[in-house]
């Protein structure tokens, strides 16, 4: 990692109890399969809160989880990685996902939102001195915006990075968080969800990775006018554009950062390691420019998906570095 010492980062995000079955292909409408079946922690919160503390960082947790084993095994889990969780008891069930992953490592997911939608702005206004100590703020759209954006204007109060991940595709940021965040996250398909919902563009996302630089950067502008934007893009890395003023150390406004080289087995969770090993590297004392950041995450994401799970297959700070230096 590019860092002399560990950071803080507090994420602000959904727990689920996966449920995964891995088949030889994805199922098709009407269609019946035989599959082999797990089951264990996840939520883009969860999973990004994981990376960033097995990463290195200093790691605390806010969420919202229900009276249940699930409550009991996040509780369990975030112990076992030194994650300090903060979280609001639902009367809701804590929240689920279905996830079906093929021989090919791709997969689809089905949510049931349960406890995630219950955490309230509120909740999260209440732990202002634990923001007040983040170096990075994380969060995504699996719980109420209102929640991440309460979360986003106090660490701005104190300076710290804000980071959103714009995930999932379908959810809506609104604009107020948007105006939030320092950096956004997106993937392909969440990246052209979002610029169409926000600027009425449409582009393929299946185009991006062979678009011309300059045309992306100008979608990207066009997408948040402030701050940065990553667009991960799976097997062929991520692109990375810094508004006017926003570099953070980089030498050029807009550039490609490739995707490590491994032999995936499971993409679950894959953005979500990213993410959490970013904002741990970016919380991290010391100088680096952000194209070190983002290398460091690429290459943690692409040892995540070697391994089967979401939460479960994050890496290590010292796995990461003995695979790739």
């Amino acid at each position: 990692m590019s860092q002399a010492s560990a950071g803080r980062v507090v994420v602000v995000g959904s727990f689920n109890v996966d449920h995964v079955w891995s088949l030889a292909a994805l199922p098709q409408p009407g269609e019946t399969l035989a599959g082999t079946y797990r089951t264990g922690p996840g939520g883009k919160g969860f999973n990004q809160a994981t990376a960033a503390a097995r990463a290195g960082a200093q790691t605390s947790f806010i969420c919202a989880l229900g009276e249940d084993v699930g409550g009991q095994l996040a509780h369990a889990l975030a112990a076992g990685d030194g994650i300090d969780l903060r979280d609001l008891r639902s009367d809701a069930p804590t929240g689920t996902a279905g996830i079906y992953v093929d021989a090919d490592g791709r997969n689809t997911i089905v949510i049931g939102p349960g406890a995630n939608a219950e955490l309230s702005a509120e909740f999260v206004g209440s732990h202002d001195a634990l923001l007040g100590t983040a170096q990075v703020l994380l969060s995504q759209l699996e719980t109420p915006v209102e929640s991440a954006a309460a979360a986003f204007s106090a660490a701005r109060r104190i300076g710290a990075l804000t980071l959103l991940n714009p995930a999932p595709a379908d959810a809506v940021a609104s604009d107020a968080l948007w105006a939030l965040a320092d950096v956004i996250t997106p993937n392909e398909t969440e990246f052209c969800a979002q610029l169409r919902l926000r600027t009425g563009a449409t582009l393929d996302p299946d185009t991006l990775s062979v678009l011309p630089d300059a045309e992306l950067h100008a979608h990207c502008r066009r997408l948040l006018g402030h701050g940065s934007v990553v667009v991960t893009l799976g097997k062929a890395g991520c692109f990375v554009s810094h508004a006017d003023g926003a570099l953070h150390g980089d030498d050029c406004a807009y550039y490609r950062c490739p995707a490590a080289a491994v032999k995936a087995v499971d993409t679950t969770g894959a953005g979500d390691a990213f993410n959490g090993a970013l904002a741990a590297s970016l919380a991290a004392t010391g100088e680096a420019p952000f194209a070190a950041h983002v290398a460091y995450a690429n290459r943690y994401a692409g040892l995540s998906t070697e391994r089967v799970g979401a939460a479960a297959a994050m890496p290590r700070d010292a796995e990461v570095r003995a695979r790739f230096g």
